[in-house]
Formats: structure tokens, C-alpha cells, sequence
């Protein structure tokens, strides 16, 4: 019953908010949140014994039971939405926006939709899960988003629907081969995905794969990404790249390396080239950005293709790393994005050559913009470097022998990304002073968000060890 609580929560406050007029729909949204963090925080520290299972009936005409499984991996990506969205929601507590009961409910609407993807242990239900985690966020970027947000929105739409579809049809398929009457619960697909020949699974791998690639997104699958997080408003953003991008890596770990093994060996080695091609090529294009949104845009892309190429490395620890990586970046993302919608507010502008002396007028906001960002770039003693050592560990120590030279290659994203963000930093914190229309460091709520972001950096960087209890072993059902 608790896991369909974490979904049931935030999807009754999200319909009941389309009813609350004004700040109601903010304290009714920030005390559901609160409750699903804790109530994630429970599930997580319930695994260190056993998973938490839910299963009954739903449609047994069409073989599906509704199902959901917490384990480590499940329970962790569920406790980064509770704390993200918390965050998201505190830290917007005294931000105006237009029809607030609207905009939490979407916000809310969506965090149920991806409660219910990382616990799903049935394809059908995953699907739908799916589906319900996108569609708020169409809502959210069309009618809250910048100037350019229609025709932003549209390609978004356009691209996870298309992929959707294609995951959908795979689903299908892999629901037909299972013994007896067809069946979408995660043991029989898995059975039958990997029964298959393997041409067949080869061929499914792509029809599967592209929906979790675009999702993600991994080179050449990105080109929706920057401009949707650019004219999203900053909490949208923040659910996009600190939330919803995981649903890919996730969705790879869990329904399909597992389900096709002998078509992940096959294209494995491709996609690690394409995930190193985007982290060069985002790394280099974030250098020369000056808005502040696109440059955090790109260098998502490069983060998120050193976890997709690990994950298809072969590598246990690699896989461990990419579990443990998913919930750093997560904190990691949040916080920097919080820091743009500050900086954008209190200056009115996010172009860096614009920007300028935060240091010495607001003292408070440059040191937590300087913490999250070396976070970022994986400085040793934050979250980032625990993650990262075991992801280039993972694609170092891989099963191909040019593993290694693609590490290699892949290392450039990190000399590349300690360029770009301690450029930002200079340029936003340091240098001459601009001088700020809200003439104020951080407030109150603002300083409640970014504490819980900063303690979790630096404690999960000094003493890693429930994080990595928690994901220990999954890797090892992965990567078998």
C-alpha cells in the first residue's frame, strides 16, 4: 500500500489544485510534497532489508497486472523526485505565476507520473506511467514557457510522442512472445526478450531504444533539449533535466539491457561512440554559450552521455556508478538551475556578459552558486566525484579492448566542463560589479531550498556509503 501511496498523493493534491484559488495552491502542493518525500524516505530506508512489492488485477484480458516493485535503484530515483520536487516547491513559495493552482497541479500530475516509471514492474503499466509524466509537462512549457515556447513545445511533443509510440509497439511485440496467454509483467518480458534470436533482438533493440535515447538525451537524439529548457520556466526546467531525464537511463537499466542482452552487445559499442560524440560535442558548445540556461543545457548532455555510454559498458562497478550518479546529478542539476532563476531574478538577465561582483554584494548567493558548481565539475569531497571516479572505472575496466581509448576521449568532457562553469563562475560572481534590480541576497525559502541541495553535496561526498548500500547489487542483476 505505501508504494500506491507515493503515487496517489501527488496525483489527488494535483487535481485537487486545479480547484484552489491563489497561494492555497502552493502550501497544499509544498505540504504534498513534504509528504512524498517522507514517505520515499521510508521506502529507501525499508530496502536495506528486502524490496517493496505491490501487485493486483488491472486488465487480465490483455496479460497485465498492476504492478510495482521498490527496489534499491527504484526506491532511490523515487527519494531524488520527493526531494526535488520539495526543493522545486519551496523554493518557488514566493515566486509569482499566473494561475498557481493550475501550475502546481500540473507540477504535481507529474510527479505521480514518474513515481509511477521508476516503480512500474509491468511494461503496460510503465508505458502509461510514462505517457502521464510527459503530457503536465507539455502543458507546463506551452502555456508558462518564453516567447518561443509553442514551437519549442511542439518539437518536444513531437519527438518523446514519436518515441513513445515505437517503445510501445516493441512492448507489444515482446508481450506476444511470452509462453501461453501474452503477459507485460517485467519476469515474463524479460524471459522472452531474451529467448529471442539474436537478429530479432537486434532490430528490437532500436525500436525500444530510441524512445529512452531521446528521453535522456543522447547524440544526436538532442536537439530538442536546449531550447525546451530554455524558454520552460525554471521549476519545469528543473523537473526536465534533474527528473525526467533519468526516466531514459532508468528505463535502460530496467527494461532493457536486461530484456535484450544479445542485441545490447551487438549495438553496445555504437552507442558508446554516439554518448562520447555528445559529451565532446555539448562540452565545446557550452564553452561558448552565454546564456546561463543553455550553457547548464549542454552540459546535462555531456553528464547524462558519460552515464548512458557506462551503462552499455559491461562494467558492474560501472553499472553501480551510473545508479549512483543518477541521484548526484539529480541533487547536483537541481541546484544549479535554483541559482539561474535567482541570478535571473535579481538582475534580470541570464546572458554572462551581463552579470557581474555577486561576491561582493551578494556574498551569500556566490558561495552557493560556487559549492553547486564544483559539484558539477565532480571536485573531489562533493557528490559528483563519488559517482564519477566509479563511472570512468566502469568504462575503463568495460569487456571491449577500446573501452579505454573512449575513456579517454570521454575525459575530455571533464577538462572541457571545469572550463565552461569556472568561467561562469568568474564571470557571474567576480570581475566588476553589475548592479541588481532586487537589491537583496537570498531570501529565506531560497535559503531553505539550497541548504537541503548543498548539505546533500557535501555529505554524500564525504560519507557515500548509504547511497551505495542502497543500489549494491542491483548492478550485479544487471550486468549478469
Amino acid at each position: 500500500m505505501v508504494l500506491i501511496l507515493l503515487i496517489l498523493i501527488p496525483l489527488l493534491t494535483g487535481i485537487i489544485s486545479f480547484t484552489v484559488k491563489g497561494d492555497g495552491a502552493k502550501a497544499l502542493a509544498l505540504v504534498s510534497s513534504i509528504c512524498t518525500m517522507a514517505l520515499s524516505a521510508y521506502v529507501s530506508g525499508s530496502n536495506y532489508t528486502a524490496p517493496i512489492t505491490y501487485s493486483h488485477d488491472w486488465i487480465p484480458i490483455l496479460g497485465t497486472q498492476f504492478s510495482l516493485v521498490a527496489d534499491g535503484m527504484s526506491s532511490m530515483l523515487c527519494l531524488l523526485t520527493g526531494i526535488v520536487v520539495t526543493v522545486v516547491m519551496i523554493v518557488s513559495v514566493n515566486k509569482k505565476v499566473e494561475r498557481p493552482g493550475a501550475f502546481c497541479g500540473f507540477l504535481l500530475l507529474s510527479q505521480a507520473g514518474l513515481m509511477g516509471v521508476f516503480l512500474a514492474y509491468d511494461a503496460l503499466v510503465f508505458y502509461v506511467f510514462w505517457e502521464l509524466a510527459l503530457i503536465p509537462v507539455y502543458f507546463l512549457c506551452s502555456m508558462w514557457g518564453g516567447e518561443k515556447r509553442i514551437p519549442v513545445t511542439f518539437k518536444f511533443f513531437i519527438y518523446t510522442f514519436v518515441g513513445s509510440l515505437m517503445m510501445l509497439a516493441g512492448l507489444i511485440y515482446l508481450s506476444m512472445q511470452t509462453q501461453g496467454l501474452s503477459s507485460y509483467s517485467w519476469n515474463d518480458i524479460t524471459r522472452a526478450g531474451a529467448s529471442l534470436p539474436p537478429e530479432k533482438q537486434q532490430w528490437l533493440f532500436w525500436l525500444i531504444f530510441i524512445a529512452f535515447a531521446i528521453k535522456m538525451p543522447i547524440f544526436p537524439f538532442h536537439t530538442w533539449q536546449p531550447d525546451t529548457y530554455e524558454q520552460s520556466p525554471t521549476p519545469v526546467t528543473i523537473i526536465l533535466s534533474a527528473l525526467m531525464v533519468k526516466m531514459g537511463l532508468y528505463a535502460i537499466l530496467r527494461w532493457l539491457i536486461p530484456v535484450l542482452p544479445a542485441g545490447v552487445a551487438y549495438w553496445s559499442d555504437t552507442v558508446i561512440v554516439l554518448s562520447v560524440i555528445g559529451i565532446v560535442y555539448a562540452s565545446c558548445i557550452a564553452m561558448v554559450q552565454t546564456d546561463m540556461k543553455r550553457l547548464i543545457a549542454y552540459s546535462s548532455i555531456a553528464h547524462m552521455g558519460l552515464m548512458a555510454a557506462v551503462a552499455f559498458s559491461g562494467s558492474s562497478v560501472g553499472m553501480h556508478g551510473v545508479m549512483v550518479q543518477m541521484f548526484n546529478h539529480g541533487i547536483t542539476i537541481t541546484g544549479m538551475w535554483v541559482m539561474v532563476s535567482i541570478i535571473e531574478d535579481r538582475w534580470g538577465t541570464r546572458d554572462m556578459t551581463k552579470l557581474g561582483g555577486m561576491a561582493s554584494i551578494a556574498p551569500q548567493m556566490a558561495i552557493a552558486l560556487v559549492i553547486i558548481s564544483l559539484a558539477s565539475i565532480a571536485l573531489p569531497l562533493t557528490n559528483g566525484f563519488v559517482g564519477e571516479f566509479m563511472l570512468f572505472n566502469g568504462l575503463f575496466s568495460g569487456t571491449e579492448a577500446n573501452h579505454a581509448t573512449l575513456m579517454v576521449i570521454a575525459g575530455l568532457g571533464i577538462i572541457l566542463g571545469a572550463v565552461y562553469t569556472l568561467n561562469m563562475i568568474q564571470k557571474t560572481a567576480y570581475g566588476n560589479v553589475v548592479k541588481m534590480i532586487t537589491t537583496k541576497d537570498l531570501s529565506v525559502n531560497e535559503i531553505l531550498g539550497l541548504a537541503i541541495i548543498i548539505s546533500l553535496i557535501l555529505f554524500l561526498g564525504v560519507y557515500p556509503k548509504p547511497l551505495l548500500d542502497l543500489t549494491s547489487g542491483i548492478a550485479g542483476m544487471i550486468v549478469k
